[in-house]
């Protein structure tokens, strides 16, 4: 069902009669994180980070000046993300992928300043702990390797000439164990292509 829902979109898009395709880089700073490991009932799974989490990362738009398809991936690096009630380590990192319906001033592709929104979803890859886990923990059993959880996000911001600039929350959920993701930040685009054209003198922009 995802699959099809993407490729309409996709189809819809591509047959606009201003169709743009566009290529750059995606950045963030995240206010909060949150990821919840999969139960082992040995310790504490979750482990939290306020503020200080980067991450950066490729995109590509397709579509036209009010509407666009992206899709990007993002390494997100929580610097001192932990587990406030259980400590075990210092640490956390995230990779989501991600496609986005983008509509408005954030389609990346349109030279008018302007508020948008974005509606997308994925798969994100979590881990806690990333630097080191404490020994005793290790003693028991206690491992954190990288889990999946589903995610769907929203956004809401402006965009202008390539760049744009939003705030958005993403949460992700897998069924199979339970485990859970939260990410709240905000995000900036730079479609280089378009960008470019601000200093073409040739250009419209």
């Amino acid at each position: 069902m995802r699959t099809t829902i993407t490729i309409l979109a996709a189809f819809f898009i591509f047959t606009q009669a201003q169709a743009q395709f566009g290529y750059g880089i995606t950045a963030n700073t995240e206010i909060y994180q949150r990821y919840n490991n999969p139960e082992d009932g040995l310790a504490g799974t979750s482990a939290g980070s306020f503020l200080f989490n980067l991450g950066v990362g490729p995109k590509i738009w397709m579509g036209g000046n009010n509407l666009s398809l992206s899709l990007e991936t993002t390494a997100n690096w929580g610097i001192f993300g932990l587990d406030v009630n259980d400590y075990k380590g210092l640490g956390m990192v995230s990779f989501p992928m991600l496609a986005h319906l983008n509509f408005g001033g954030l389609s990346g592709l349109d030279k008018e300043g302007k508020f948008g929104f974005t509606v997308g979803g994925g798969i994100q890859y979590n881990k806690t702990e990333l630097y080191y886990l404490n020994g005793g923990d290790k003693e028991i059993g206690v491992t954190r390797d990288f889990f999946k959880t589903y995610v769907g996000e929203i956004g809401y911001g402006f965009g202008m000439s390539g760049f744009t600039l939003h705030a958005y929350v993403r949460y992700g959920y897998n069924p199979d164990n339970s485990a859970n993701s939260f990410n709240f930040g905000i995000r900036y685009d730079f479609n280089l292509p378009k960008l470019k054209q601000i200093s073409d003198p040739e250009s419209d922009l």
